[in-house]
């Protein structure tokens, strides 16, 4: 009875570590890219895309483009 339990225990730590091999292989195959390149890439996107959080640095911003201006107009419902 002790030989099954502890082949039980022995299959499931070889099948835990075949998993956690398994995950990594698949971290190893994620492309990757170097940090000077993620760093230029991450200024270019901030030089050219407006925040309309930051209104000192792009000025202000029309009511149409910015994403956190109230909607215009009376669409609403009211209910008494």
């Amino acid at each position: 009875m002790t030989t099954r339990r502890a082949q039980n225990i022995s299959e499931a730590k070889l099948n835990r570590l075949l998993e956690l091999n398994q995950c990594l292989r698949e971290q190893l195959d994620v492309p990757r890219i170097t940090v000077s390149s993620a760093s230029s890439s991450l200024i270019e996107y901030c030089k050219n895309t407006k925040d309309p959080m930051v209104p000192s640095v792009w000025g202000p911003i029309d009511k149409k483009e910015d994403p956190f201006a109230p909607a215009a107009g009376g669409g609403c419902c009211a209910v008494m």
